[in-house]
């Protein structure tokens, strides 16, 4: 079993949590438009979509063995920090006031009635995003592993891709696809099952195969599905389709499988860098940015930033002071409950 840490993961796990940070601040979307539309902010936050996809991918990739060897035992192991993650971060995100104009016009109560009855109007899509939207990929992950269990308990793992898939292509179609296809969906698409298991299954399939890619092969993959990406989220936008509201389309998985199987070809690639550090960091960082991001839009707000100034205090603001909570809180009895 390999138990050594994979440089290259680590690295791209880095840089992947910091392209979700970057696209969560909403950058270029008040400039640089044309024909009143702002195509940079929209190409920028596409370009970004290869990042959850990888998280998914690396997860299934690094369980794989525990999770063949005692399914059962390993999925509660593996989920019940995630769980607990989710819990505390849900709860945090609903008493955290997000408006503070509002807060300081009409009070606290006022402030938080407005988001909660929000909430209350999809209460099954809330409850599988929780108390703030981003915290959608922990019961997503939850999900995959789940599904990915009960076939190795079974003994069915065959079974596992097939689904996987049909559960994608499902969600693409009645996801960003909608707008063409009118398919029904309990709930937004993008969270739950149908794309994180389909991630997770590669990524597992991966290291039990032992499936290999030179670095050539890997980028072409990657740059295919990436070109699919683009050009599907181009079609979509043609028949109504906000060009930057796509999370997964049928080419996401291949731009995603491609970039993860070229950090598999270069496992020292990111070795004794000072960001592959923050590796360690990672899920900190994804469940404590988002009301980070909200505190500096309310502070580049009050101080009545715009443009450039504004994403760039929005930005590195977020960076640092999510990067100070985190490093903050490691010494502290906090930690464990708040972040794993």
């Amino acid at each position: 079993m390999q138990t050594k840490k994979i440089q290259s993961i680590e690295f791209g796990r880095v840089v992947a949590i910091f392209a979700i940070l970057a696209m969560h601040c909403q950058l270029f979307v008040s400039y640089w438009q044309y024909d009143g539309t702002p195509w940079v902010a929209y190409i920028f936050n596409q370009s970004t979509r290869f990042a959850v996809p990888l998280f998914f991918l690396i997860s299934g990739y690094l369980i794989q063995p525990k999770l063949v060897a005692e399914p059962m035992a390993m999925l509660r192991r593996y989920c019940s920090p995630l769980l607990r993650v989710f819990v505390v971060w849900s709860i945090i995100s609903l008493l955290m006031p997000f408006n503070f104009q509002v807060l300081a016009e009409h009070g606290y109560l006022a402030e938080r009635q407005g988001y909660w009855g929000f909430l209350a109007q999809t209460p099954l899509n809330s409850l599988l995003e929780g108390g703030l939207v981003h915290l959608w990929f922990i019961p997503a992950l939850i999900l995959a592993a789940a599904i990915t269990a009960c076939l190795a308990k079974a003994k069915r793992l065959e079974m596992l891709i097939p689904l996987a898939f049909v559960l994608y292509v499902y969600g693409v179609l009645a996801g960003s696809y909608q707008v063409v296809t009118d398919f029904w969906s309990p709930f937004f698409t993008r969270n739950g099952p149908f794309f994180s298991t389909l991630l997770f299954a590669i990524g597992f399939t991966i290291r039990q195969d032992n499936i290999k890619a030179t670095s050539r092969q890997a980028l072409l993959l990657a740059g295919v599905g990436m070109l699919l990406h683009f050009g599907e989220a181009l079609f979509l936008n043609g028949h109504g389709q906000a060009f930057n509201s796509n999370d997964y389309l049928f080419g996401t998985f291949l731009w995603g499988t491609g970039i993860f199987l070229w950090l598999l070809a270069k496992p020292e690639f990111g070795a004794g860098r000072w960001i592959t550090s923050l590796s360690k960091y990672v899920l900190a960082i994804y469940v404590a940015h988002l009301p980070v991001i909200i505190l500096m839009m309310n502070f580049a707000g009050f101080h009545g930033l715009t443009g450039l100034g504004h994403d760039l205090t929005v930005l590195f603001g977020t960076v640092l002071l999510t990067l100070l909570l985190v490093k903050g809180l490691e010494k502290t009895p906090l930690y464990p409950w708040l972040f794993r």
